[in-house]
């Protein structure tokens, strides 16, 4: 089917009938999802990520060898991988595949989220990850040097013997603490000294000596979580959350000229006024309640301040014991009584200024603010607090706002942020992105500096800028522009060719791909990737090489090493020089793959659907149907690439005999701001709407569902919309399917159900209107409607949503039934937990629909 917007036809001129679904034991049921589950995971855990190219100098000449994490042949765990990259060949036939060598000896991390950490396991869902061994590393390219976490101890491992390719031995890092250490980064300039986050605070280790040496000293290690509120280097919940950044600490980038000095800027988080809430304990850790700090929207947030850790170390390398810490003369609260959040923060490349994006509450407001190192101040040792500092003595060094953005919807945070070369010292030029024409887009800006060779008073600065800083900016250039986005997550900018590479979404909403466009003279952004696909790329540190990783619903993810050509008249072409992962046959793969259709709304903008087919099917028979539903912002489920080990659930259906039908209507991402603006302040009231719009276009478009058996299944947010979905279209839902639902945004957190709802005492129609709770009474009366399904201890989406569910449907006497996972939280991740969710959502299908 063609991706562009169909045309209705009559599909075929057999009449309709009812297909009744085959009945299977529950063992039967069991054995297809294994089977299902078995099939997609082999095809998905051969797919490379998290790319590292280094080029290593031989006495052949220049060699170029790409790292990565994958999982082996014949092996269930990721681990580090990588390949060397032939040259490049213009004679050559065809294209070489590369084959993978594994990095290190026999090598077994933890296979086993009940053998990680509490610290560890909570940080996998903030960051969604589903597979074991090797998540993540840290590297220093020109040593080969490599820093992972795994089996609950960190490792480090050298790979600087080019002639031999033997696998290389990992060394366990030693330490004295006991419990995880996390979030390890490698000094930028000193790569023999590494940083790291143990119990809440900053350590850092010298990896020559094993020398061990506590930074940070804001978290006490008190039994009682309510005595003990502060962390350093930690982001709060909300934070990672609800605005992606999972680290709290940031070396500095630099060394000053003859100094052996290092610097760490950190977040100190203070949650003493945070509400404390209890949930259940795990029955592996043998903890009956558990403890976290949660602010429900409304309610007090945590407190962040930035602050700075300096030490010094010997001709050794040997750590000194004088750690200076340094903090702000004046909060920044201070200069900025508006914000709240601290999105983002790090060092300008030059070290000269610590930068932070600001946030107010009800995320309409964003501040770039530059603040020169030298306003950090020692704290005394003597009593622990900030020095007294006269507030009228000239001392300051300004804070100089770079740019400002506000928007009457919100402000979706991004990672795009690249401080240019200029050799203006009174100026700073970056790139950035912002959502000011409705959709985000890239500009060149320069701002100038406040004058930072005055000092000046507090007094002074709080009385000039009165609490409102006005940006700085001198130009700002679009570099690119239109009705379509740029993606938020990462840009690549070539500073010697003034080329910004980024992902975006120019051609159709339905594929991401890669496009440069030159941030001097900026024209049409020229795209790089194969159309038809969606891509996923990063880049070498010089800009000559780049991996995608593609694939599009009828094809399985291809990864391949191309060059990147520059032509002097400034145009850049490709060629491939190896193909990491080939793409597996259709003809040898038993895969049903997703069509996508395109239809315009009643409302008149563009809905983007896509249905999988029964396995079974035959034209002219209707089929049940399951309506699997996400519906919330921050997401885009409809899109041309491979529907793998993510879509598992969707698959199984299908293999069941059933149509499954996936919709991205109002409030879904990539569309631009005021697509998404739909949902403001209403959420629960708009999007069922769309689901079931789309929907019945599909079945007058397809002929193949069965209206009068239409199901509704969705986790989270399409918990959330599964029971409003029962509750406000009972006539086209025979059964709801809810799974971790949000029932009422008051129990939910501040970030998240502020940025779409504002706070209750704003918008207490809103909260009431998009409470599952307000439409109780609307819930069928009929047995087996309604399914409800939530771990015990999902500390996300807390079980207190179902439970005030429940005792609201008890007190209406409305029927439900209940599914438990005493051991899982807000996503279900044990093996053994899957196969029976899916399993018995298998069989209720089966029995009531």
């Amino acid at each position: 089917m063609s991706l562009e917007q169909c045309e209705i036809t009559s599909s075929t001129d057999v009449s309709a009938i009812t297909k009744p679904p085959t009945t299977l034991s529950w063992g039967g049921l069991h054995q297809g999802v294994v089977e299902k589950r078995k099939f997609l995971t082999a095809l998905a855990s051969h797919v490379p990520n998290n790319f590292t190219f280094r080029t290593i100098h031989t006495p052949d000449g220049a060699l170029t060898r790409l790292y990565f994490l994958g999982i082996p042949q014949k092996s269930r765990e990721n681990t580090l991988l990588y390949v060397d990259i032939p040259k490049y060949d213009p004679a050559r036939e065809a294209t070489p595949i590369l084959n993978w060598r594994t990095l290190f000896e026999a090598f077994q991390p933890t296979t086993s989220s009940a053998q990680l950490s509490k610290e560890e396991q909570l940080l996998r869902e903030r960051k969604r990850l589903g597979i074991f061994g090797i998540t993540s590393y840290d590297i220093v390219e020109n040593e080969g040097k490599f820093i992972f976490p795994a089996c609950n101890n960190m490792y480090v491992c050298l790979d600087n013997d080019i002639q031999n390719q033997e696998a290389v031995l990992p060394m366990p890092i030693n330490t004295s603490c006991s419990g995880a250490r996390m979030d390890a980064k490698i000094c930028p300039h000193r790569s023999s000294l590494l940083a790291f986050i143990h119990c809440n605070d900053i350590w850092v280790t010298n990896l020559w000596s094993d020398q061990e040496c506590r930074l940070t000293f804001a978290h006490k290690g008190l039994s009682l979580l309510a005595s003990d509120p502060l962390s350093a280097g930690v982001p709060s919940f909300v934070v990672q959350e609800e605005f992606d950044r999972y680290t709290g600490y940031w070396w500095e980038p630099v060394q000053s000229d003859g100094q052996r000095k290092c610097r760490i800027l950190y977040e100190e988080v203070d949650e003493s006024e945070v509400e404390i809430l209890h949930i259940f304990g795990s029955s592996n850790s043998g903890e009956t309640v558990d403890e976290c700090r949660y602010p429900r929207a409304g309610s007090t947030n945590a407190k962040s301040t930035l602050k700075i850790v300096e030490f010094e170390y010997g001709e050794d390398g040997q750590i000194q014991d004088d750690i200076i810490e340094r903090q702000l003369r004046e909060p920044l609260q201070t200069f900025f009584p508006w914000m709240e959040y601290i999105v983002r923060a790090g060092w300008t490349p030059d070290a000269r200024f610590v930068y932070a994006q600001l946030m107010n509450r009800q995320q309409t407001r964003l501040s770039l603010v530059l603040i020169p190192v030298e306003c950090f101040i020692p704290i005394s040792e003597s009593n622990d607090t900030e020095m007294d500092i006269d507030p009228y003595s000239k001392s300051y060094l300004p804070l100089t706002v770079i740019y400002e953005d506000k928007s009457d919807v919100w402000i979706n945070t991004h990672d795009i942020l690249h401080f240019l070369p200029h050799d203006n010292d009174s100026q700073v030029k970056f790139v950035w992105a912002s959502e000011k024409t409705g959709f985000r887009h890239l500009y060149s800006v320069t701002s100038k500096l406040q004058n930072c060779d005055t000092a000046f008073s507090a007094m002074d600065l709080i009385e000039q800028y009165e609490g409102d800083y006005a940006s700085t900016v001198i130009e700002e250039l679009p570099l690119t522009s239109g009705e379509w986005e740029v993606n938020g997550k990462q840009i690549w900018v070539d500073s010697d060719r003034g080329v910004v590479y980024f992902m975006g979404h120019k051609d159709t909403v339905l594929e991401s791909h890669l496009y440069s466009v030159s941030y001097i003279s900026p024209g049409e952004p020229v795209r790089i990737t194969l159309p038809g696909f969606s891509h996923q790329v990063s880049f070498s540190n010089d800009f000559t090489m780049f991996v995608s990783v593609y694939s599009r619903t009828d094809q399985t993810p291809t990864s391949v090493v191309y060059d990147l050509n520059h032509s002097l008249d400034g145009v850049i072409s490709t060629n491939s020089r190896g193909t990491l992962l080939p793409s597996i046959p259709k003809s040898t793969l038993d895969y049903h793959a997703p069509e996508l259709f395109s239809f315009r709304s009643k409302c008149g903008f563009d809905v983007h659907t896509m249905l999988f087919k029964p396995h079974n099917y035959e034209p002219g028979i209707k089929y049940p149907t399951v309506l699997m539903v996400y519906g919330g912002p921050q997401v885009q489920q409809v899109t041309n690439s491979f529907k793998g080990i993510r879509f598992l659930r969707h698959h199984t259906l299908a293999s069941q005999g059933y149509a499954v039908v996936v919709v991205d209507g109002r409030g879904s991402c990539t569309r631009g701001i005021q697509f998404e603006a739909h949902i403001k302040n209403r959420l629960g009231t708009v999007e069922i709407e769309d689901q079931v719009e789309g929907l019945q276009w599909l079945s007058d478009y397809t002929e193949m569902i069965d209206m009068d058996r239409v199901a509704i299944h969705g986790w989270s947010y399409g918990g959330y919309l599964s029971l409003l979905g029962l509750a406000q279209r009972p006539d086209v839902f025979k059964i709801a399917m809810a799974g971790a639902p949000v029932v009422n945004w008051k129990l939910y957190d501040t970030g998240y159900t502020e940025r779409y709802m504002d706070v209750p005492e704003k918008n207490p129609e809103g909260y009431e209107n998009g409470s599952v709770l307000s439409c109780v009474e609307k819930f069928p009366d009929e047995e087996n409607r309604l399914l409800i399904i939530h771990g015990l201890i999902d500390e996300n989406v807390h079980f207190h949503h179902t439970s005030s569910l429940i005792n609201a449907l008890v007190k209406a006497c409305k029927p439900y039934r209940l599914q438990i996972y005493p051991n899982e939280r807000h996503g279900i991740r044990s093996p053994e937990s899957s196969e029976h969710y899916k399993t018995m959502i298998l069989s209720f299908l089966q029995h009531n629909l």
